[in-house]
């Protein structure tokens, strides 16, 4: 079963999802740009959910990220920013 993103209302830039882990700094800094931006997103903490709901998110990120790393965001399907390129967020979701 697939798990629910957690979802953060603001302005609606298309979808972007976040493959983020709990503990990761460049993670939350990547949130905090989005929330800062008052940007509407989902995420998930791959690193709380169940061994089976992990390996079926990771199977999911690596067609956008092969290397499988975080944090991850992916905008409307198409375009895919992999680390803390803040600038690049921030470019991507004007």
């Amino acid at each position: 079963m697939t798990p629910t993103p957690f979802h953060v209302d603001g302005t609606d830039k298309g979808t972007v999802m976040l493959y983020a882990l709990s503990t990761c700094i460049h993670c939350k800094q990547t949130r905090n740009l989005l929330d800062e931006l008052h940007i509407a997103y989902d995420y998930l903490y791959v690193d709380q959910l169940s061994r089976e709901e992990m390996d079926e998110i990771m199977s999911e990120m690596e067609k956008y990220n092969p290397n499988g790393s975080f944090p991850t965001l992916v905008i409307n399907s198409k375009k895919v920013i992999i680390g803390s390129r803040l600038d690049e967020i921030r470019e991507a979701l004007k």
